[in-house]
């Protein structure tokens, strides 16, 4: 698959995975272009943006839940989701940056509501049922990719299905305005192996290692709500600032695209894509304090269908700015904790999430 065909195919997936550039070839260029420098080309060769609005109804935070009236905990919390994502390809890899508002509904209600569904007033101590707004998280995302057969100047890692071979880094962070008021931030680097496969497709996998250096969460802060200041010995049984720091680890993160096309061509407005990622386990799950240990994570998204619906009405000029898609989305262990031991998800399902859930996305 030449270069040029590479990059639609990462352009059609947009905010959903990461994508792959292949090298360019001299077959690739026309005659005149071979003699030019590369200085001549742009410094960006692809920029692609895009904003989509997605509807979850049966997200889930660890921890979070309320009882239900007549009985039973409820730990599904639905959530509207507000996402903007960047693609780039330049002379030497690639560049993917994404970044999500996720509003949930009252079931995980934003600071002073306790995480349970109530109300807690210190100064009398009476609960009551939770009435304030859902909480609001921002959770952002970066992955960059360095080919072998940029920097090296080479085909030599394109054999077979085999695209290309990189470099990758990149970054995860989140916060969160709930009582439990997480804060994640997280560091992966490793290599990706790129493949294609029929109709404009591909399948990335990217063996990594993982740090997560810092991730804040209440229940660790000595003094909190759950626990007296009297009980508190910092650095046995909590910690000052409630920040956690766990033991690197490794991840796994894999993603495809492909287009449907053995459909007729007058249907041929359809693809799929796909991603799943597990992290390892990465010590205590308030470390470091002892407790509870982690869990391997497992987070994925194994299928979503993609209706391009500008292509549909408007023709091909237009393909792929307004996408109209439906998915699959089941995350266990979500954060590391064991959904079978830990504390905090144990009894209240908390710590799974399964959900199908839909959206629309346009680019500009």
């Amino acid at each position: 698959m030449s270069f040029y065909k590479s990059i639609a195919a990462a352009i059609a997936l947009g905010a959903a995975v990461l994508a792959s550039a292949a090298p360019a070839g001299a077959a690739d260029l026309p005659a005149k272009a071979v003699a030019k420098k590369a200085a001549d080309l742009p410094f960006f060769l692809v920029v692609d943006n895009r904003v989509s609005f997605s509807w979850m109804p049966k997200g889930t935070d660890p921890g979070v839940f309320s009882t239900r009236p007549g009985g039973g905990i409820n730990s599904t919390t639905a959530k509207q989701v507000y996402s903007f994502s960047h693609f780039d390809v330049w002379q030497y890899g690639t560049n993917f940056f994404t970044i999500s508002m996720f509003k949930s509904d009252h079931n995980d209600p934003a600071n002073p509501c306790t995480n349970a569904g109530v109300i807690f007033n210190p100064g009398t101590g009476v609960a009551t049922p939770a009435s304030c707004e859902g909480a609001t998280e921002i959770y952002g995302l970066f992955r960059s990719t360095f080919g072998w057969n940029q920097i090296f100047n080479t085909n030599a890692f394109t054999m077979g299905p085999l695209h290309n071979i990189s470099f990758e880094v990149g970054m995860d962070a989140n916060t969160e305005n709930n009582y439990l008021s997480p804060a994640k931030r997280s560091m992966v680097a490793g290599l990706q192996f790129a493949f294609d496969l029929p109709y404009k497709g591909y399948f990335n996998a990217a063996p990594l290692l993982y740090y997560e250096f810092y991730n804040r969460n209440a229940f660790t802060q000595c003094g909190a709500g759950w626990q007296l200041p009297a009980a508190a010995v910092p650095g046995v049984n909590c910690l000052n600032d409630g920040n956690r720091s766990f033991n690197p680890t490794w991840a796994l993160e894999l993603n495809y695209y492909m287009d449907l096309g053995f459909l007729p061509p007058n249907m041929q407005f359809w693809s799929i894509s796909g991603r799943a990622a597990w992290y390892g386990e990465k010590g205590n799950e308030n470390s470091p304090l002892p407790g509870t240990k982690t869990a391997i994570e497992f987070n994925s998204e194994p299928i979503r269908l993609t209706f391009d619906a500008s292509k549909a009405f408007m023709g091909d000029k237009y393909s792929h700015f307004v996408d109209v898609w439906v998915a699959y989305r089941y995350w266990q262990n979500k954060f590391g904790l064991d959904h079978k031991a830990s504390a905090v998800c144990v009894g209240n399902a908390s710590c799974t999430e399964e959900t199908v859930y839909g959206g629309v996305t346009v680019k500009f």
